[in-house]
C-alpha cells in the first residue's frame, strides 16, 4: 500500500505562483509514476502532468506546458509541482496520484493510489 499526502495549496492572485507537494509512504519502491490531476466544481478529474519515476520523464497537459513544472525528489518519497503565471481557470482541487492501473494510459484518472486533494484558488 501507498499513502500520498498533498501540501501547498491555497489562495493566489491571477498571475502569481504555487508550489505544491505530494509525499508518499508505506511500499514507496512499488512507484513507477506519480501524477497530478486537478478537478474543478462540477467538470471531471482532468490529467495536469505526471513523472515516471525511473527514467524521470515528465509529461504535461497542453494547457499547462510552459507554465507548470513536475519534479521528483526519491530520496524524499517526494514529487513537487510549480504552477507559474496561474489563471483563474486553474481553481481547482489538486490531487496526487500513484501507479496507473494501465500505464501507457497515465492520462487517465485511473490509478491505484490516491491523495485526498489540496485546494487551488485563483482570484481574477
Amino acid at each position: 500500500q501507498v499513502q500520498l499526502v498533498e501540501s501547498g495549496g491555497g489562495l493566489v492572485q491571477a498571475g502569481g505562483s504555487l508550489r505544491l507537494s505530494c509525499t508518499a509512504s508505506g511500499s514507496v519502491f512499488s512507484i513507477s509514476v506519480m501524477t497530478w490531476f486537478r478537478q474543478a466544481p462540477g467538470k471531471e478529474r482532468e490529467f495536469v502532468a505526471a513523472i515516471r519515476g525511473s527514467t524521470g520523464t515528465t509529461y504535461y497537459a497542453d494547457s499547462v506546458k510552459g507554465r507548470f513544472t513536475i519534479s521528483g525528489d526519491n530520496a524524499k518519497n517526494m514529487v513537487a509541482l510549480q504552477m507559474n503565471n496561474l489563471k483563474a481557470e486553474a481553481t481547482a482541487i489538486y490531487y496526487c496520484a500513484a501507479n496507473p492501473r494501465v500505464p501507457i494510459l497515465l492520462r487517465r484518472p485511473s490509478y491505484d493510489y490516491w491523495g485526498q486533494g489540496t485546494q487551488v484558488t485563483v482570484s481574477s
